[in-house]
């Protein structure tokens, strides 16, 4: 993966100029953890209000195949993360809309032949993309975390603890790029996929894993990591890394659907209801 190179490592950056964190604190007996919940509207821009004459329903479509952002129920009904941000735009925007499923190669000629107006599939924001789509406002980034042992003796996971250490990563992966500009004292072990590195983190191979945030986050609220390991350190949100984040796609030119997902998505944000989502899909946070 060809990466900018880089002088200095920021692994607090913001996705967006003014993004805010917001820190609530969950007690357990004598124990303080920080839950943080990503914003990506800057609190300083407020996005025009759309003219309510000006809008239409909107007809969104979707996979049904990648919990916990957007899978089917038993009884067919979509559902995750992404589908109820769809919901929640529309009742901000105060209009109907639809959400359909269609399979990942019909998402973006539906856009094309107009048989639908927006995409809320978890669709990178890459130079790629942009070629095929406008979006919205970012509403979630994947950040690299590192997840050690919960017998880790480790109190933090920087270049200075984790020197002489082993650290898990997918081979030819921009976490492996990442660890191996800003790590170089730590010794990389690499793996073929995910399943792999999170097996060998679990079983004690190694000091600590290095990568995906998200995939992360489900595997540490599920059973198969089986309570062994805890996020250590981060978020590291360097985006000529790991991505600008994911926002709703539509079509190209469509700048007056664009400015009113912007506007909904600033105000979910301010008010709270981002937040509510959140935790409702990531009781074990990515950040």
């Amino acid at each position: 993966m060809e990466v900018a190179p880089d002088k200095t490592m920021i692994p607090y950056r913001s996705i967006l100029a003014g993004a805010a964190i917001v820190a609530l604190a969950l007690t357990g007996g004598t124990a303080q953890e920080r839950l943080f919940i990503p914003a990506f509207s800057d609190p300083q821009q407020h996005p025009p209000k759309p003219d309510p004459a000006t809008l239409n329903a909107i007809r969104f479509v979707t996979e049904d195949d990648y919990p916990p952002f957007h899978f089917a129920l038993p009884d067919g009904q979509l559902a995750g993360f992404n589908i109820d941000i769809a919901r929640a735009i529309c009742e901000e925007l105060q209009v109907s809309c639809t959400i359909q499923r269609r399979q990942w190669d019909l998402l973006a000629p539906s856009l094309a032949d107009k048989s639908a107006d927006a995409i809320v599939a978890s669709i990178a924001i890459t130079q790629q993309t942009r070629q095929t789509f406008d979006f919205s406002l970012p509403y979630y980034a994947t950040p690299a975390r590192f997840v050690t042992p919960k017998t880790s003796p480790l109190a933090d996971a920087t270049p200075e603890t984790l020197t002489g250490m082993t650290v898990g990563v997918v081979a030819g992966s921009a976490h492996a790029a990442y660890l191996e500009r800003f790590f170089p004292q730590s010794k990389a072990q690499t793996y073929d996929d995910p399943a792999a590195l999170r097996a060998a983190l679990r079983d004690g191979g190694l000091d600590a894993a290095f990568g995906d945030g998200v995939g992360f986050a489900v595997w540490l609220n599920g059973a198969d990591a089986a309570d062994c390991c805890r996020f250590k350190g981060g978020p590291y949100t360097e985006s000529r890394y790991f991505g600008e984040g994911v926002g709703v796609a539509v079509r190209k030119g469509d700048a007056a659907l664009r400015r009113a997902l912007d506007h909904a998505l600033s105000r979910l944000s301010r008010r709270g209801v981002y937040g509510d989502l959140y935790l409702k899909w990531f009781p074990v946070g990515f950040y």
